[in-house]
């Protein structure tokens, strides 16, 4: 039998639908992974951000049963558990659309600098690092990240993994896939490479580059291993070339080819100040090049983008391809800001990452949330406004999913998946907030650790610990292997004190 969960009497229930409803005093029933129904006890009682529908009225354009079926008289419905919701406030789970997780173990290095050197000094630098990583490291790292990223309300997360060294051979998916089922997070693993090697123009070092058909007889067996397409998939592959700059055209041109036979998306960096580099070499800027290879279109999305021209929006938001915003290294890195507003209206579904460690140095997404709204306000006068703290949310969930080619999650429904976080809006810190849910979030700067996080329906992370793992024995190994593979190798990690 399928195990149900009832949360009752939730204080605010934000589910980001096309409605944009908030719920208010109501009780949210699951039933194996999905969320059954949402309803105030009473129907049409409540009030706060929007209307609570009557009882048994519909949310549009889901697909999914009725939104606001009527669970009055069911209170005391025998569910295997119940959790009193009336201090919490309940969001859709987060999704992260850029990430590296092996540098979780190449962060809080000063030695080198991102802020204060060139991204040519900076690639030089860390990837010596790079070169060293093992798939102990990935392991390690990737349980970090994870760890780091359910804390803080993300419930599915795509990592861009295109550490492929000596050292690791081809495992590293496999390995973050064992790490991904110790955490319990939904996870799309992208199957990067580079395959330039430094003697034709790369930052590669040759530990760290294949070849392409390497790349693709490795893509091959991870999506027959891994990728799931079926609905509440836990496993997901895509296609993720690092960048045109660090690899052969045929590289891009051969990805397009096998992705779309497979039925997988794609995603690489692109427009983060590497045009003048393809200027030079191909005579043409980055979006042409990659529009003239195919690699565009609604089932891509780039990383950063923070170079695009205005003339390009129209191009991205006509073949739907999409852009992963990542504000804190753009921050760090001295980046232009993204011109959301202008971006969106043009069509361009933009998503919200994290981005990897060596130039963010957390996997907090909560984080981003809160420095990618304060970027946005801090030009709202000159770009004539600002996307509100929600809109920000919405970035972060709804259009998420919409990255990832998911329909079952990114925002909360009857049918969606029971993927959610809490936050304990009773604590002293957030009086005279929630009376306006929606907005709560970066308006108010609620960036640490959640009071739960539920994926599937199972509290991943509660009582500020992450559910079956011992965090403390695994920290403890990964220090190990940090100090075997990395910092007794390398000097950016050496006299520091």
């Amino acid at each position: 039998m399928e195990k149900t969960l009832l949360l009752k009497g939730v204080k605010a229930i934000v589910t980001c639908d096309a409605e944009d409803r908030v719920y208010r005093g109501a009780d949210l029933l699951v039933r194996g992974g999905r969320i059954e129904s949402i309803a105030v006890p009473q129907a049409g009682a409540g009030a706060g951000d929007c209307a609570v529908p009557q009882a048994g009225a519909g949310i549009a354009d889901t697909g999914v049963p009725q939104a606001g079926a009527d669970i009055a008289g069911r209170s005391e419905v025998a569910a295997d558990e119940v959790i009193d919701g009336s201090r919490y406030i309940v969001y859709p789970g987060l999704v992260n659309t850029h990430h590296h997780f092996f540098q979780t173990f190449v962060r809080n290095l000063i030695r080198v600098d991102f802020v204060n050197v060139t991204l040519a000094e900076w690639l030089d630098e860390i990837y010596r690092i790079f070169a060293h990583i093992d798939g102990d490291v990935i392991y390690y790292s990737s349980l970090t990240a994870m760890a780091d990223l359910v804390k803080h309300g993300c419930t599915t997360a795509f990592d861009h993994q295109y550490c492929f060294t000596t050292a690791t051979g081809k495992t590293p998916i496999d390995r973050q896939f064992a790490a991904a089922r110790e955490i319990g997070i939904r996870y799309h693993a992208g199957r990067g490479t580079n395959t330039l090697p430094r003697s034709e123009g790369s930052t590669m070092p040759d530990e760290m580059v294949e070849s392409t058909q390497e790349f693709l007889d490795d893509c091959a067996r991870v999506i027959g291993l891994y990728h799931n397409p079926d609905p509440l998939s836990y496993a997901q592959i895509v296609m993720a070339p690092c960048q045109p700059i660090n690899c052969y055209r045929d590289t891009f041109t051969e990805t397009v080819r096998m992705a779309r036979e497979a039925g997988v998306r794609m995603h690489t960096h692109l427009c983060e100040g590497e045009n003048d580099i393809m200027l030079e070499r191909w005579g043409k800027r980055t979006l042409a090049w990659a529009e003239e290879a195919g690699f565009i279109g609604d089932d891509v999305w780039y990383a950063h983008g923070w170079d695009l021209l205005p003339e390009e929006y129209a191009v991205m938001g006509r073949t739907g391809t999409g852009v992963s915003h990542c504000p804190t290294p753009a921050i760090l890195g001295g980046s232009p800001i993204l011109p959301m507003q202008q971006m969106q209206r043009a069509g361009i579904n933009i998503s919200l990452g994290c981005d990897g460690s060596a130039t963010n140095d957390s996997s907090n997404l909560l984080d981003a949330l809160r420095t990618g709204w304060l970027m946005q306000a801090w030009h709202s006068k000159a770009r004539g406004g600002c996307i509100s703290p929600y809109e920000m949310l919405k970035i972060a969930t709804v259009n998420g999913a919409k990255t990832l080619g998911r329909t079952d999650i990114g925002y909360l429904a009857p049918g969606m998946a029971a993927d959610f976080f809490l936050i304990d809006a009773d604590t002293l810190e957030l009086t005279a907030t929630a009376h306006d849910a929606k907005n709560l979030l970066a308006r108010t700067g609620v960036t640490g650790p959640v009071a739960m996080t539920f994926i599937g329906g199972k509290a991943v992370y509660a009582d500020g610990k992450i559910a079956g793992i011992d965090e403390r024995a695994l920290a403890a190994e990964g220090a190990e292997v940090l100090a075997r593979v990395l910092s007794g190798k390398c000097a950016a990690y050496q006299n520091l004190d």
